[in-house]
């Protein structure tokens, strides 16, 4: 890195995947970054912390699960001051819940077609994690019409 470059924020963050559907939490829209918006569950890499560690730390703080055999993917977003370290999640103990009300205010489970029409926080990394929910799941082809052409819009 160049002595005048801001290093970028390092982000863990997990998509757990059950039976097919896509946990996302509704951010919060008191939020300062993202507020009312979908996205994984997640957070900042704390320093001295792996990614891995962290995308761990997370899921037990947020949702209150511990993740098991985390499977890292490359996630794009649009924020150069991001550095997403994204892992597929499809096994953990526990049963999710919003254990961070002040952070999210809402948990659902999705079907992966319908990322395309939710108001997500990165919308450009839809058709990564797309791909890396049909590799895990072994699923192949499109998971719908409009794969991974997500709309910002609600």
């Amino acid at each position: 890195m160049a002595a005048n470059e801001v290093p970028r924020i390092q982000i863990a963050t997990a998509v757990l995947v059950r039976d097919g559907l896509i946990l996302l939490a509704h951010r919060h829209p008191q939020r300062h970054a993202y507020a009312d918006r979908w996205s994984f569950v997640g957070g900042h890499v704390d320093p001295g912390e792996s990614p891995g560690e962290a995308v761990a730390r997370e899921c037990l703080e947020e949702i209150g699960v511990q993740i098991h055999h985390p499977v890292p993917f490359p996630m794009t977003v649009d924020n150069p001051d991001l550095e997403m370290h994204a892992f597929l999640v499809t096994q953990w103990t526990g049963d999710p819940s919003n254990a961070a009300p002040e952070e999210h205010d809402e948990l659902g489970w999705f079907h992966p077609s319908a990322l395309a029409t939710l108001r997500m926080a990165h919308p450009e990394s839809v058709p990564g994690i797309l791909t890396a929910v049909r590799r895990a799941t072994g699923t192949t082809g499109p998971v719908s019409a409009a794969d991974g052409v997500p709309r910002t819009d609600r």
